[in-house]
């Protein structure tokens, strides 16, 4: 009775532990075979700054509410660590830096982008 007035732990322990298909992002190399890749399936990356509470916030957010199974490739990137791949994912898709950000890249090109709260309100099924 307990447990569903007030839920049991292991419940809100399974909702916190989802995980995502994460791929890393921590080379520059890698983005030209982002962008061939989104020729044939979307691909999307999460720019994290793991120094920032907004973005805990927001990323926390997003694994929460993310559904989108295998129809897109998903990349991470801790933009502390690796500057010089978020400095390039700016110049090579010509999208202004922000932290935390999430760009959609179809066809080599960015088709959509946000930050910050914008991120979540993002209906990413469209881009599918």
């Amino acid at each position: 009775m307990f447990k569903k007035i007030f839920g049991s732990s292991e419940s809100k322990k399974s909702k916190e532990e989802k995980i995502l298909p994460w791929q890393p992002l921590n080379e520059v190399a890698q983005l030209d075979r982002i962008s061939e890749k989104s020729k044939t399936k979307t691909q999307l990356i999460f720019k994290h700054s793991t120094r920032c509470g907004i973005s805990r916030m927001v990323m926390k957010q997003f694994v929460s509410a993310y559904d989108l199974d295998n129809n897109a490739d998903l990349y991470y990137l801790d933009l502390l660590s690796y500057r010089d791949v978020s400095n390039e994912v700016g110049y090579k898709f010509q999208v202004m830096h922000q932290s935390p950000q999430l760009l959609v890249i179809r066809n080599g090109v960015v088709v959509a982008h946000a930050s910050h709260g914008a991120i979540n309100e993002m209906d990413l099924e469209k881009y599918l």
